[in-house]
């Protein structure tokens, strides 16, 4: 932004990452105009509303290559042609795309990309903001001339070794293992919405990364689910993990119109190459009887019933889904 102290305007979405919206409106409160793009119900864009929210003030457009919550992925490539047709700059939040969706950034527009490791199995706290050759960028931290001057300080060698050997890995095996964690994924949403009545899932299901799910078990909450799940070891989160200890339901699910009772009741489900088939199976046996359980005592569920007999007889607890 201080590479253009001129212009005054921020476009994004409404279904933005924490992280980024927080920021977002930080610079609110030093005087930037925000502008929040809605989406449909699907969770998708309207790129039309995106061109003509651009104003000759616009200094960046921020939006995310898939979403955290949904897995929902944006034409990001569209989205770049557009602000770049406006003199714009664009950031993209790949975090959840990385190692997941081929990306050449040779053949995109995108000016801004950010990754972290740790989403694709690399170490926490290191991450990789991609700059487009040209594009202006005024360092954050002075006082070295450490990564071209762009970011004073001591490098982190060993994150960056891991983090550049993590995305080595997912390259090479990114449509191996995609095939098999959408399997899972497909089974998994299969057997829930089979056995858990008043289950549905949230998003673009034809356009969404491959390993992640969002449902919402109506008339149950979300976080009563979570702490059944947790006490058979089952990992998963409501909302956005990061913000994980809010209890304010998800803005992405709102953003899209999901029912007031659908939201409060939603799981967001990510797999993972090391997501077994024995896991998937545990989760859609133990979930209908959680499911049913919580609806016995909601005050939303008004005498719902939750599901038909469970798949499988109960067994030896796994381990959790990682």
């Amino acid at each position: 932004m201080a590479s253009r102290p001129d212009k005054k305007h921020i476009i994004t979405s409404r279904v933005e990452h924490p992280a980024v919206r927080a920021v977002c409106r930080l610079l609110q409160t030093r005087g930037y105009r925000l502008t929040e793009l809605p989406v449909d119900a699907l969770g998708q864009l309207d790129l039309k509303q995106l061109e003509e929210a651009i104003t000759e003030d616009t200094a960046l457009v921020t939006i995310m290559y898939a979403n955290n919550e949904t897995g929902v992925v944006f034409p990001v490539d569209q989205i770049a042609r557009i602000v770049h047709a406006k003199d714009c700059l664009f950031h993209c939040d790949a975090v959840q795309a990385v190692g997941k969706l081929p990306i050449d950034l040779q053949q995109t527009e995108i000016d801004l990309l950010s990754i972290s490791g740790h989403k694709l199995h690399g170490p926490k706290g290191i991450g990789v903001l991609y700059v487009r050759r040209g594009t202006p960028l005024t360092p954050f931290m002075v006082g070295g001339h450490q990564e071209s001057g762009r970011r004073a300080g001591t490098e982190n060698v060993a994150g960056i070794v891991a983090i550049g050997q993590a995305c080595e890995l997912a390259q090479t095996y990114m449509a191996e293992e995609n095939s098999r964690v959408r399997r899972l994924r497909d089974k998994l949403e299969t057997g829930l919405l089979k056995h858990c009545l008043d289950a549905r899932v949230n998003g673009d299901t034809a356009h969404r990364l491959p390993n992640t799910t969002n449902i919402s078990f109506e008339f149950v909450e979300g976080e009563a689910i979570l702490l059944l799940m947790d006490s058979l070891g089952i990992a998963a989160s409501s909302g956005s993990a990061c913000t994980s200890g809010s209890l304010e339901p998800s803005h992405v699910l709102r953003a899209m119109g999901v029912p007031f009772t659908a939201v409060h009741g939603s799981i967001r489900f990510s797999l993972s190459r090391y997501t077994t088939e024995e896991e998937v199976d545990f989760v859609i046996r133990e979930m209908p009887p959680i499911i049913q359980r919580l609806r016995e005592i909601s005050m939303f569920s008004a005498g719902k019933n939750s599901a038909p007999q469970a798949p499988y007889e109960r067994k030896p607890q796994l381990d959790p889904i990682r």
